[in-house]
């Protein structure tokens, strides 16, 4: 029953991190999107730590400063840069297969980087993954606008935070890092405001844009938090991937996006590769349990 309700909690929260895709979106139609990323910040922030507060987990600026803490903000900056970027210029439906390459990138770094052992299936995941992106893009074809870059440049930094994540502390709580993580995006747009001199948005639509987009933020960031402890990862993890229905289906609905062929060849392509290189992590997980148990 634990199980079943830690399923229908990843689903529920990749719908509502959906609607925050398409809350961004919306709201980049009506401001800048440095206002978006500054107004994102300080709710998102805000959010966290009154949680923080309500809950009691401790706040340190001393854990604010760690080396390793600020190596993940600013790869969390370059994220939220391409995906708020991302989200303002191209379709929800080509969003939603870029991200879902997360998982691949992450597997990708996790071997050059940190020096994880993949086998030649996982390496062929990835390739096929990679392959499937590309295809969703298209580089030099006609629909091709260059704002594409954006997504793939935000996939690439999270991927990039998720790894340095994996070498924090552990006495560092992960909400004090998830609140650190959003506060640095604050920089970011002032920086984009000052750059490009758009005038700021007081219509009324950005701001109620905005609170919906901060409010299923925090709710789906939670509801992910509670099935990931109230079940087996192999068990959760997989409806990761109902995102990309959720995301599409909501471009289709309000945008009025109908992606074509090649976009939908290119998203099946990477659900398959990130399906199988997560289905051949658990096998070699499991069996590695069974070699070390006496």
């Amino acid at each position: 029953m634990d199980t079943l309700r830690a399923i229908a909690l990843m689903v529920a929260s990749m719908a509502l991190l959906a609607a925050s895709d398409a809350f961004l979106k919306l709201a980049s139609q009506t401001a800048p999107v440095g206002q978006v990323m500054v107004m994102l910040s300080l709710g998102c922030s805000a959010l966290l730590v009154a949680i923080a507060l309500f809950r009691r987990v401790p706040l340190r600026l001393t854990d604010a400063f760690a080396p390793k803490v600020m190596l993940r903000n600013v790869f969390e900056m370059i994220g939220a840069l391409g995906m708020i970027v991302g989200l303002s210029k191209i379709p929800l439906s080509l969003m939603a297969a870029i991200m879902q390459t997360a998982p691949l990138v992450v597997t990708l770094g996790a071997a050059v980087f940190l020096r994880e052992p993949v086998g030649w299936r996982r390496w062929l995941a990835i390739g096929v993954g990679l392959v499937g992106m590309l295809m969703v893009i298209r580089p030099g074809g006609a629909a091709f606008t260059g704002w594409e870059i954006f997504p793939v440049v935000g996939v690439t930094g999270l991927a990039a935070r998720d790894l340095v994540t994996r070498l924090l502390p552990p006495q560092i709580p992960s909400l004090s890092v998830s609140a650190y993580g959003f506060a640095a995006i604050f920089p970011v747009g002032l920086a984009v405001l000052l750059i490009t001199g758009a005038p700021l948005s007081g219509a009324a639509p950005t701001f109620a844009y905005m609170a919906g987009a901060v409010a299923v933020t925090a709710a789906g960031y939670l509801a992910v938090t509670m099935a990931m402890r109230m079940a087996p990862v192999s068990a959760v993890a997989p409806f990761r991937y109902t995102r990309l229905v959720f995301t599409a289906g909501l471009g289709m609905a309000i945008f009025g996006e109908r992606p074509d062929g090649w976009t939908w060849a290119g998203a099946a392509l990477i659900l398959a590769a990130g399906l199988y290189s997560f289905v051949r992590e658990h096998r070699l997980a499991r069996l590695q349990t069974a070699v070390l148990r006496p």
